[in-house]
C-alpha cells in the first residue's frame, strides 16, 4: 500500500470515529464539537482527492459558519437533563423499529446497487478544480452566477434593514 492510501484509510477511520462519537456524545455540545471534527476529517479527504476548493468551501460553510449558529442555539437553549424529557418504552420500540426498517431499505438499496470498477491513475489537472469552476462560472454560468449574487445580496440587506431598530420619536 502507498502512503497515500494509508492516509486516505487513518482518515476514513478518524470520520467514522469521529461521526459515532457526535452521536453517542450524552453532552450536547460536545457532540457539536465532533460535528466540527468531522467536517474538517471530511475536507481532508477533499483534499487528497485534488479538490482543495470543496475542501475550503466544506470547511468555511459548515465547520465555520452552521456549527457556530448551532453552537450559539445550544447554549441559548440551556439545555440540561432535568429539563428533559423522559421517553417511554413505547417510543423507544417505535424508534428501535424506525431504524431496523431504515437499515433493512438501505440493505435493500445497497443490494442492487451498480459497483463501478476502480480507474487507477486518472490523470488530473495539478491546481485542483478551482480555475475550471472558475472558467465555467464566468463564461457558461454567469447569468445563474450574477443572479445568485443579487439573491445574497438582497439577503444581506434584507437582514441588515430587519435587525434595525427603529428609532422611537419622542413628542
Amino acid at each position: 500500500m502507498s502512503s497515500i492510501e494509508i492516509i486516505a484509510l487513518a482518515l476514513g477511520a478518524l470520520t467514522i470515529a469521529s461521526a459515532l462519537m457526535v452521536v453517542l456524545s450524552m453532552h450536547p455540545v460536545r457532540s457539536v464539537l465532533y460535528l466540527i471534527l468531522t467536517f474538517f476529517l471530511i475536507s481532508a479527504n477533499y483534499v487528497l482527492l485534488n479538490a482543495q476548493f470543496l475542501a475550503i468551501v466544506n470547511i468555511v460553510v459548515y465547520a465555520g459558519a452552521i456549527m457556530v449558529l448551532f453552537l450559539f442555539v445550544l447554549m441559548l437553549l440551556n439545555l440540561s437533563k432535568d429539563n428533559e424529557p423522559r421517553a417511554s418504552n413505547i417510543m423507544k420500540l417505535a424508534a428501535s423499529l424506525a431504524a431496523g426498517a431504515l437499515v433493512i431499505v438501505l440493505v435493500a438499496a445497497l443490494k442492487d446497487a451498480i459497483y463501478l470498477p476502480v480507474v487507477e491513475n486518472v490523470q488530473g489537472n495539478s491546481q485542483g478544480l478551482v480555475e475550471n469552476l472558475g472558467q465555467l462560472l464566468f463564461t457558461k454560468y454567469v447569468l445563474p452566477f450574477e443572479t445568485s449574487s443579487v439573491l445574497f445580496i438582497a439577503a444581506m440587506v434584507g437582514a441588515v434593514l430587519l435587525s434595525k431598530k427603529e428609532k422611537q420619536i419622542i413628542d
